[in-house]
């Protein structure tokens, strides 16, 4: 079973033993349905009620959303939550009482997930490129005819120091590197506003660098998570992939791209749950492309719900003989995307090949 599966069923049972939350204190009790844990698919319409004595005659029932304002009613008809539009995930839902002066709130949650099965893709190669097979690629750029890359490790690991990297996509040559600090493992990279952004593993801080020159400009502190991973743009914000603890996470962070702080989460799931472990990242045409660490998987996910509406099945692109013969090949992680030309490039760590693709529909 792979590993996103195993946190779907834990992620339901966690979010299924909180129990109703039913207040009493003020003198009356109130209830609200439906039951904490509920698993809704998306464009589902969800009724939601509250509870209380029948002769309770209430001033007013506000129902909150995530503590956003839903709905004000005067009685305990239900109402009803559209789904069609919601951002995916575990929904707070929230009722508050109003009676003679003194008020009662209750509290459930729903578990929002896509509200249909990915379209599964596989890929056609339409032409192999030279790749450093020195580079453990954390970070994939194609911007203005060249690659820039994100080479991780730390200095006497068997990774190697991390780098900044300009590469010449015909030849696979290194035509400028910029070293990290050995004790640093270099993560995740995007262009934006003329500069070069470098997430950090474990180190919890970024690298701002001049694009032209590959000058280190500036660092910010990264504490959105305790490890960064990867990163994209869309020219207005930032998003970073992140994780905790011994694997990833299945949350795309929104940065603002001056002051690198969080704007808010993006909750990824399919219509079966939690899609974990999405690493390098790269915005395209609207929507993420994520690769999923330790899989031969990409997933295409909707920025506005975080929806994964398209599945990639990428098995085969680098055959296992040609992993086995190559020293240190390690799994697929490096996306980039040529806007200009509309071409899609792939690799992986430590790959001798880059690799040009088509998406297409799996039969």
């Amino acid at each position: 079973m792979k590993l996103y599966k195993i946190l779907i069923f834990a992620a339901i049972a966690v979010v299924s033993s909180c129990k109703d939350k039913t207040g009493e204190s003020g003198g009356f009790k109130v209830s609200i349905s439906p039951t904490a844990g509920t698993i809704i698919k998306a464009e589902t319409d969800v009724t939601i009620k509250a509870g209380y004595a029948a002769d309770l005659k209430p001033d007013s029932v506000v129902y909150l959303l995530d503590a956003g304002h839903l709905a004000v009613k005067k009685d305990s008809s239900a109402i009803t939550l559209k789904t069609d539009t919601l951002p995916l995930g575990v929904k707070t839902i929230t009722v508050k009482v109003y009676a003679s002066g003194k008020s009662e709130d209750a509290t459930t949650n729903i578990v929002l997930l896509a509200a249909k099965s990915p379209q599964m893709l596989t890929y056609k190669v339409d032409k192999v490129y030279p790749h450093d097979t020195s580079s453990f690629t954390e970070g994939l750029e194609y911007h203005d005819g060249y690659l820039y890359e994100s080479d991780g490790g730390y200095a006497g690991s068997v990774e190697g120091s991390s780098s900044l990297r300009k590469v010449d996509l015909s030849t696979g040559k290194v035509l400028k590197a910029i070293p990290n600090d050995p004790k640093v493992f270099g993560e995740g990279i995007t262009v934006i506003d003329g500069k070069i952004i470098q997430l950090t593993y474990h180190e919890k801080v970024g690298y701002v660098y001049d694009l032209k020159t590959m000058k280190l400009l500036s660092t910010f502190p990264f504490n959105a998570a305790s490890q960064g991973w990867g990163l994209s743009s869309d020219g207005n914000y930032l998003y970073a992939t992140v994780g905790e603890g011994d694997t990833g996470t299945n949350q795309i962070i929104v940065l603002d791209k001056h002051t690198y702080q969080t704007v808010k989460k993006i909750d990824v799931y399919d219509d079966k749950g939690v899609v974990t472990n999405l690493n390098e990242l790269e915005y395209i045409n609207g929507k993420f492309y994520a690769n999923i660490w330790g899989a031969d998987t990409i997933v295409v996910i909707n920025p506005k719900t975080g929806a994964v509406e398209q599945r990639v099945d990428m098995g085969g692109l680098f055959p296992k003989n040609e992993k086995d013969a190559s020293p240190g090949a390690d799994v697929l992680n490096g996306i980039a995307w040529d806007a200009a030309g509309k071409r899609l490039f792939v690799t992986g760590k430590k790959w001798p090949h880059l690799y040009q693709i088509t998406l297409i529909p799996k039969k």
